[in-house]
């Protein structure tokens, strides 16, 4: 995977190197979100669109940052969310949801602290949220 190397060798070269991952089954939605990162944040950000290919990604580089769809193939956001915190070092990771679904437990999501935005979110607070999440004494 020559973009996972080339996020290692970013990552090893810049100590306030932060990474996003975005893991999102609609491909076209989930591009804009990484572009969009990219050129709007000082972070990085990788694309999965599957829970499989998201614990792939996650057993190869340290993330920072989880930002999830809650309606996947094969395993729910939630669901992913739990292997994800289970992985060594990624247990305290933040996350939060970014989802089209009317269906997202929403006492289950707040069992873990974690806020979901729907899909038509305004692009700042998106960005707000993700630099709160990843920079909280900047934020104020």
């Amino acid at each position: 995977m020559p973009e996972q190397q080339a996020l290692s060798a970013t990552q090893e070269a810049s100590p306030a190197f932060k990474l996003i991952l975005v893991v999102e089954d609609d491909i076209s939605f989930g591009s804009v979100l990484v572009q969009t990162i990219k050129e709007e944040t000082p972070y990085q950000a990788i694309l999965a669109t599957t829970g499989m290919e998201a614990l792939n990604i996650v057993s190869h580089l340290q993330c920072d940052l989880f930002l999830l769809d809650y309606l996947l193939p094969s395993m729910n956001g939630l669901e992913l969310y739990d292997r994800l915190h289970a992985i060594p070092g990624q247990e305290t990771t933040p996350a939060f949801f970014l989802s089209a679904s009317t269906r997202l437990p929403h006492e289950e999501l707040a069992k873990r602290n974690l806020k979901s935005y729907t899909k038509l979110v305004e692009l700042d607070e998106l960005l707000q949220t993700i630099q709160t999440l990843l920079e909280p004494e900047m934020v104020g």
